[in-house]
């Protein structure tokens, strides 16, 4: 749905989301290698309060992934509504000074503004929670007149807008061909409390949940316009309420039937997923391939004391090894720096890589995000370091040095090619075998040839002939070609490609430790992720 009420005028909205820093999980060294693509993921939360605002207003859409706002787009507008996480903090920023520059009303939302709205005094309207009475009433202030406000106004959601209710988000207001995935959201919200997890506090511990019809609309209006070859589900944990999810599997294998599997499904859960057998055979067959979980550590105290109970319901490496037996290929999130390490948690964390064999790991340092348990504990212990020049915002229990040089030895071992390609290995045998054969009528438009032809050729040149790795490529993509796995050596070697070169650039000191420190390492920024929110933003 839209505003339901009736505006007095005409209003020019430029929505603007604040471009990413590069990491291991937005594959920016991908997209030199594929058709169009520029960026990772459509602005899922920006996109449904595009769709929101009342019809008689004027809305254009900035993301600054693809490319920067234009001062002709400041100029055009009345208002400048910008949202984002803690890691966009220096470029929403930037986007709000350009605003004012520009003398324009300014509007943040988000997570980072919902978490610490006391970090952001230069906007003139803080909206501090999800859709809902805040975007009403900021909707009428904006009605009633586009001058900044005297001082800055705070609006705080204290009813949320069901998410029966959400709008359609705007995807015609983007080129969802230039995007590695497409979105969308079903639920919101998770039941478990991890210390360091600011989704509960957030979205609330009750999952709530769009209609199947909802979904299924949502995936017609991206096929209609684009045909990204693959969609993620942004829920926070797409089983946290599992009678849903139940009730969702079949209309997506009905979709994907009536469509000819022109999709393939990605999605973030928990690791209990491995003891719902009947959830797995239908994700199977709705064509879901990826999994992303929190695994954050092999080490079982660990897991105890963050308060990642339900990593220790099932024993990781045979949840890992279910999960593959149908089809399913799973990527984890770690965290290094928790308390409680030692010397010995780094060649722990190697062996449960070589272990697990899963291929992709997000290996990030721990970050106390504002508003989650772990923050209120540190800073009580006087734990907070909020020096930018840092890898992290944590005084860790070992030295730092100690600390950072660790994760710098274990992505560096993680992603050396031989043994990367060797996992990928290992899933081209064991798990990809699993899936179920989708019809090619799905499959063969001209739009994916163009991909595909692309990618092969960007791969063959930049990989096979001038990367320093190529011989362990080109063994990897034989081997795939030889079990029949076309498509699988095209993603290995674009994925593969993306986390040598991010791991090499880390190690040198190029790239940042987290995807969720607030600061950037970006020498040109001047300071240092569901309405007005985005996906997960926890820290796996």
């Amino acid at each position: 749905m839209r505003y339901p009420a009736a505006v007095r005028h005409e209003r020019r909205i430029l929505c603007v989301f604040p471009a990413y820093s590069p990491s291991f999980g937005t594959f920016s060294h991908a997209y030199p290698l594929m058709h169009r693509v520029s960026a990772f993921m459509p602005p899922q939360g920006l996109l449904v309060i595009a769709a929101y605002l009342p019809e008689r207003w004027q809305v254009r859409f900035i993301d600054e992934n693809l490319g920067p706002a234009r001062a002709a787009d400041f100029a055009w507008a009345d208002a400048v509504l910008v949202t984002g996480m803690h890691i966009q903090a220096a470029q929403i920023r930037a986007i709000g000074a350009r605003a004012r520059a520009a003398g324009k009303v300014t509007v943040l939302g988000g997570p980072s503004v919902s978490a610490m709205p006391e970090s952001y005094p230069e906007f003139d309207y803080l909206h501090v929670g999800e859709i809902g009475c805040a975007t009403d009433r900021l909707i009428e202030r904006l009605d009633a007149s586009i001058a900044p406000p005297a001082g800055q106004v705070r609006l705080t959601t204290e009813t949320r807008l069901p998410l029966t209710a959400f709008p359609q988000p705007a995807y015609h207001l983007i080129p969802l061909d230039r995007y590695f995935i497409g979105s969308v959201q079903f639920s919101s919200g998770c039941p478990f409390t991890c210390e360091f997890c600011d989704i509960p506090g957030l979205y609330g511990r009750v999952p709530r949940m769009k209609t199947p019809e909802q979904v299924m609309a949502e995936l017609d209006a991206m096929l209609a316009q684009a045909r990204p070859p693959a969609v993620y589900f942004v829920d926070d944990n797409f089983i946290a309420n599992r009678k849903a999810t139940r009730e969702l599997l079949p209309h997506l294998i009905t979709w994907q039937k009536r469509n000819g599997y022109p999709l393939r499904f990605a999605c973030e859960a928990t690791l209990n997923l491995a003891k719902e057998p009947e959830l797995l055979a239908m994700m199977r067959d709705a064509h879901f391939i990826t999994v992303f979980a929190g695994i954050e550590t092999p080490e079982i105290e660990m897991l105890d004391r963050m308060g990642k109970k339900q990593n220790v319901r099932v024993p990781i490496l045979d949840a890992v090894e279910t999960l593959n037996s149908y089809g399913i290929e799973v990527v984890s999130g770690i965290i290094q720096g928790l308390d409680g390490e030692t010397a010995e948690s780094g060649q722990r964390l190697l062996e449960f890589v070589e272990h697990s064999r899963i291929p992709m790991l997000t290996i990030n340092l721990l970050q106390a995000l504002p508003g989650t348990p772990l923050w209120t504990r540190l800073e009580r212990e006087k734990r907070i370091d909020l020096d930018p020049a840092l890898e992290s915002n944590v005084r860790f229990t070992r030295p730092y040095a100690e600390v950072v040089a660790t994760w710098k030895h274990c992505i560096a071992e993680t992603y050396e090619p031989e043994r990367l390609f060797g996992r990928f290995i290992h899933q081209i045998n064991a798990t990809y075998p699993n899936r179920i054969k989708v019809p090619a009528r799905g499959q063969l438009t001209l739009q994916n040839l163009r991909r595909g032809l692309t990618l092969a050729l960007n791969l063959a040149v930049r990989v096979g002939v001038l990367a320093d790795y190529r011989r362990v490529f080109w063994r990897a993509v034989w081997h795939a070609l030889r079990q029949g796995q076309i498509e699988s050596a095209f993603n290995m070697g674009l994925v593969a490609h993306h986390l040598i070169t991010f791991t090499r650039e880390a190690v040198r000191g190029e790239q940042k430790a987290s995807f969720y420190q607030a600061h950037a390492r970006d020498e040109t920024d001047e300071e240092a992720p569901v309405v007005f929110s985005e996906a997960a933003t926890s820290q796996s």
